[in-house]
């Protein structure tokens, strides 16, 4: 019996990595005043960014409906399979809800499994992406969802902020807040810990801001999946795969380009390294 993999956008696993290992990915939506669209589907990056960076207000996100997450568990089940379902951290968002809810009201409930990844973006992609190997391999609905709790456990990232306003007008930096306001031009790094975002220390440049990514990736001692992901700021993100090359091969360094859900809460100009690994 095949296990199929779903997760949501915010993942950030680059479309054709997703075709590849068969992951269905749901998107979370966003608002633009009357104009509701699709994360990752209905609006470029950098349409997006333009949009963000030109209005006085954000956009409003919110999760993938109860409804599309039944789309997706029944279509996924219709032949007989069994389906697992990755979502981001419970703690930052209501898609988690949201998917048991889809499952509650889908044909085949009992074929169906909601697991909070505890992550988000990339570092939540790791997991899912772990999880459809393990599938495409024959693993067991409880294999798969063994190995995405093995890969939750061996994931971890550091982002780089050019400002926090944006985290903090979307509600979710968690303890980070206190790095908000502060008279002194700084970079923040923030990490995720225990499914919130946490603060892990403050740098005064960019530059060092990305040194301090790659010091952060160096203390791994094994690397099984390294990725490089943006906002709106490409040049930073190939200055930072190029000083990753002597520790990760550069034809793996995953890169991945932040969904608009995602740079809603982030704005432009978040760089973050996300490793797989052993420390």
């Amino acid at each position: 019996m095949q296990i199929r993999i779903i997760t949501d956008t915010v993942a950030d696993i680059p479309p054709a990595v997703a075709r590849e290992l068969a992951i269905t990915v749901v998107p979370l939506l966003l608002r633009f005043g009357e104009q509701t669209f699709r994360d990752g589907v209905d609006m470029g990056a950098d349409e997006f960014y333009a949009k963000l960076c030109a209005s006085p207000e954000p956009p409003l996100t919110s999760v993938p409906t109860p409804a599309a997450f039944l789309q997706a568990f029944d279509a996924a089940t219709a032949d007989g399979s069994t389906a697992l379902a990755i979502t981001l951290s419970a703690k930052l968002s209501g898609t988690y809800n949201s998917a048991l809810q889809g499952r509650a009201l889908c044909a085949r409930p009992d074929a169906v499994e909601v697991m909070d990844s505890g992550w988000a973006a990339i570092g939540e992609g790791f997991i899912v992406m772990e999880a459809a190997r393990a599938a495409a391999a024959g693993a067991s609905l409880e294999e798969a969802r063994e190995a995405a709790r093995a890969a939750a456990g061996r994931v971890d990232f550091l982002a780089a902020f050019d400002t926090l306003e944006y985290l903090r007008k979307g509600g979710r930096i968690g303890a980070a807040a206190g790095l908000v306001g502060s008279l002194l031009k700084i970079n923040p790094l923030i990490g995720l810990r225990e499914g919130v975002v946490h603060p892990m220390g403050v740098t005064r440049s960019r530059a060092k801001a990305l040194e301090a990514l790659a010091a952060f990736a160096r203390r791994f001692s094994r690397i099984d999946e390294l990725a490089v992901g943006h906002a709106a700021c490409p040049g930073d993100a190939e200055a930072l795969v190029e000083s990753l090359c002597a520790l990760f091969p550069r034809e793996r360094i995953l890169r991945t380009r932040l969904t608009p859900v995602m740079g809603t809460h982030t704005g432009p100009g978040l760089i973050i390294v996300a490793v797989r690994g052993e420390r």
